[in-house]
């Protein structure tokens, strides 16, 4: 009798023993859905309810197939035998806030790093005891946000302009709208195409008057979206000298929720010369800027004894002679070119626009010409009609010399313009050095040997300097790195 009472007893401690670490039920609880961009780290947070400690359970996070696991956390140890391949060594136990006390709170949440496109949906949660288990499901939601949009135009009949705007990059589809200054606009379409890397692309088409202040915006719900605004003018008094001029493509690229992009290219095989054939077509793959400084040039000055300038080295500054036969605006007497035309391969070149003390430049004109006689004798509109290509800075835009012209407001002026020359492309881009960050580019065709072409304005105490980079020297201590930015000269002058 009392045997047996001795071994009623045991039985009854052992079993009291095993159930002790967890309460009678799991119960399991998950947060919203959570939103993370591609690339970060995402944590979806599931819980034990009522608290509990998980370190004895087991611990199972699953998509579609409950024996192929996200992460699978058993006897106290992690086991990967059955995980998904994908997943191997991105996941582990996260903190769903920062009052959270890990397992042994009850916090199972899964930490994935290095979030993809593919890793978008469902993930299960489950936990069990050796009595009890639960599960529940929590949506992770994956974004990209894409490239600035890109807008280019075609003038078409009775003084109408087909405005096209595409940006790539984007998952999940993007939400486009056009609009003007007070409204939105009715586009034609919107056509989005899904690339292998699982991201989309947007392109939308709209027929505007000839006239226009139109912007087109790109965006996912509920995040800030990108917009490209264009100003188009068509100036009355150059349409029969503009219309026999062959078409050119133009690429500007503007900043989140500001600047915008407008860039063509021409298809048709490359060349060696600065020639190619005149079908503009959108793009948006520009020259990176660190790539683009490989073909760095330093560009001598073409001094002809020009009265209106000031030249010491490569420094320029306007004269302050008195009065302009061209008034307000900034004249081609002000203007210089570089002593060695180009006509293939690739060729770079910087320009500073302002001076510590002097502040940044207001009035300026870089680009190229194809112009070979004085500057100061020609009398034609410097625009593209008349083989002048080039980016201007007035009080409050950036223009760029298109006929009729495509400009943008500023926010921030550049210090230094890079500018790359690349014959076998046709392309003239520009780029804000200091932000590492394309402005726009020129597709056209150079029939002819361009020059760099360059403009101080005038009655601008800032001066502008063509940067020189700095010879290398075999002394290592003197050594000079042009991607580090210590090549470039930086005259006090």
């Amino acid at each position: 009798m009392d045997l047996c009472m001795i071994r009623w007893s045991v039985v009854v401690f052992v079993s009291w023993c095993r159930a002790a670490p967890v309460s009678e039920s799991v119960g399991v609880s998950v947060g919203a859905p959570h939103s993370v961009q591609r690339g970060h780290a995402a944590t979806l947070p599931c819980w034990l309810n009522p608290p509990q400690s998980a370190e004895d359970l087991e611990v199972r996070w699953y998509r579609d197939h409950f024996d192929v696991p996200v992460m699978l956390y058993k006897a106290k140890k992690f086991e990967t035998g059955s995980q998904e391949a994908s997943y191997v060594g991105r996941v582990s136990f996260g903190l769903k806030d920062t009052t959270s006390g890990g397992l042994k709170s009850g916090d199972v949440s899964l930490k994935l790093d290095n979030v993809t496109i593919k890793d978008a949906g469902d993930y299960t949660c489950y936990a069990s005891s050796f009595q009890e288990y639960d599960s529940s499901t929590v949506n992770l939601r994956v974004t990209e946000t894409g490239r600035s949009p890109l807008l280019s135009f075609v003038w078409k009949e009775d003084n109408m302009v087909n405005v096209s705007c595409e940006s790539e990059g984007w998952y999940p589809r993007p939400e486009l709208q056009w609009s003007d200054q007070t409204q939105d606009l009715t586009h034609n379409s919107v056509v989005h195409s899904e690339v292998t890397s699982g991201l989309y692309s947007v392109h939308s088409w709209l027929l505007a008057p000839g006239s226009s202040d139109v912007s087109c915006s790109i965006g996912l719900p509920n995040m800030v979206a990108k917009e490209a605004r264009m100003h188009i003018r068509k100036t009355p008094e150059k349409e029969s000298s503009t219309g026999g001029w062959v078409a050119f493509g133009i690429l500007l690229i503007i900043a989140l929720a500001v600047l915008g992009a407008l860039y063509y290219r021409k298809r048709g095989k490359k060349s060696t010369e600065c020639s190619k054939e005149n079908e503009p077509l959108l793009s948006n793959e520009p020259t990176a800027l660190s790539a683009a400084r490989k073909f760095y040039e330093n560009i001598k000055l073409e001094d002809t004894g020009n009265e209106y300038l000031k030249i010491k080295g490569n420094i320029l500054r306007d004269a302050s002679v008195g009065n302009f036969q061209d008034g307000e605006s900034v004249p081609c007497l002000t203007a210089i070119k570089g002593t060695t035309g180009f006509s293939e391969g690739q060729h770079y070149w910087e320009v500073s626009l302002g001076k510590e003390g002097a502040g940044l430049k207001k009035s300026w004109w870089i680009g190229v010409t194809s112009v070979t006689e004085n500057l100061q004798k020609n009398r034609l509109s410097p625009n593209t009609s008349n083989h002048f290509w080039f980016l201007s800075s007035s009080e409050d835009t950036l223009q760029f010399s298109t006929e009729p012209p495509v400009s943008l407001p500023v926010q921030s002026r550049p210090k230094t313009v890079g500018v790359l020359l690349d014959c076998a492309k046709g392309n003239l881009s520009f780029y804000d050095v200091e932000k590492n960050r394309l402005i726009g580019s020129f597709i056209t065709s150079f029939k002819e040997k361009v020059f760099p072409f360059f403009n101080p304005g005038k009655g601008d105490a800032a001066p502008m300097e063509i940067l020189h980079k700095l010879e290398q020297s075999s002394d290592k201590e003197n050594a000079v790195d042009l991607e580090g930015g210590e090549a470039i000269s930086q005259s006090t002058a």
